[in-house]
């Protein structure tokens, strides 16, 4: 049995600190269309953002013959997102505070009246991951996602461990070193600013806001066997260690798959985060927990988004709108109808 082309679908958004990104998303995960564009999207304004992100989408959606029908937009960010109604509290990374990207999408889309879902980067690559890519079959996973900032979407004994609010997760911003480099998220020290992209960069003599071109000529130099490029790898996968150790401690993974930046980079900072582990982590629950790279890749997020925005769909196949009929208005449910409920329909897969 194959599902219909034209029945519901999603639109699925990634905004990311290098590059602004989307796809049409039909049931079951199948990417129908996508589109991409790489830009730096650190410290830009928020509602040009948007207003540029139409401009990428229409004519992904005006080329579409008997696709989905789109009745919801999942949006993913790197940072805090208020699982209530999807406005980003602070997105270090993009240098975004307050910011209501949930509404501002909404407008922005208007002429498709449908809801908007918005989720942290981490948390939707994990849900991903967790139902279709490498945390499948485990109870007790952790994606952890670098693309810019660094994030960990935790599942714990099946469910996406979201927080009161939907915050939790921001492994990036604990303290490893107190007297450390200043983090975009005006502390000292995270684990962010040890590992993340821009102190990568910067430790291999590269413009630390050089983005994806960046990166490939650092990756490109790795290859080559450059001893500056490979030390600063080794570094960042020895503080990412650190990090990943002291989560196998507290939660008790089966496994831990590394996504964005730290999947293409793997192949270098392997080994350095697994001595890390065997000097930190319990001798227990390191025994139990493997490491491994997402298999979704960087569709990761996007699916991610799609399942967030269609969750109460699956949930209530009723609440699909006849061909004639406006989509329903759930934006603004309360905060289990939306992170909460999306990530228990993903876990339970």
């Amino acid at each position: 049995m194959e599902l219909r082309q034209d029945g519901p679908g999603a639109l699925a958004v990634d905004l990311a600190t290098d590059w602004m990104g989307a796809a049409v998303v039909g049931l079951g995960g199948k990417v129908v269309a996508s589109i991409r564009r790489d830009e730096s999207l650190c410290n830009t304004n928020p509602e040009k953002v948007v207003v540029d992100l139409g401009g990428l989408v229409r004519p992904l959606l005006a080329g579409l013959e008997n696709g989905p029908r789109i009745v919801a937009i999942g949006v993913s960010v790197p940072g805090l997102v208020r699982s209530e109604d999807g406005h980003v509290l602070e997105a270090p990374a993009l240098g975004w505070r307050d910011i209501p990207i949930g509404r501002l999408i909404r407008e922005e889309f208007e002429d498709l009246n449908v809801p908007v879902f918005v989720g942290n980067d981490a948390d939707l690559a994990a849900s991903a991951e967790h139902l279709r890519g490498s945390g499948r079959g485990t109870s007790d996973f952790i994606c952890i996602w670098g693309e810019g900032g660094l994030g960990a979407g935790i599942v714990v004994d099946g469910r996406l461990l979201g927080g009161s609010a939907g915050y939790a997760g921001e492994v990036g911003h604990v303290t490893i070193d107190p007297d450390g480099d200043l983090c975009h998220c005006g502390a000292r020290g995270c684990l962010e600013s040890v590992v993340g992209e821009e102190a990568l960069l910067r430790r291999s003599g590269r413009d630390p806001l050089g983005g994806t071109l960046a990166l490939e000529d650092l990756i490109a130099a790795a290859n080559r066997g450059d001893k500056v490029a490979l030390a600063a790898l080794a570094e960042s996968g020895r503080g990412l260690g650190i990090g990943i150790a002291g989560l196998v401690n507290i939660f008790n993974p089966n496994r831990v798959s590394l996504g964005g930046l730290y999947a293409r980079v793997y192949p270098y900072v392997r080994a350095p985060i697994l001595r890390e582990l065997e000097k930190r982590a319990m001798p227990a629950p390191r025994a139990m927990v493997d490491l491994v790279t997402v298999r979704l890749g960087s569709n990761a997020l996007l699916l991610g988004a799609a399942e967030l925005a269609l969750a109460p769909l699956l949930s209530d196949p009723a609440i699909m709108p006849l061909q004639q009929e406006p989509a329903p208005s759930y934006a603004n449910d309360a905060p289990e109808t939306l992170t909460s409920r999306a990530s228990t329909l993903l876990a339970e897969g």
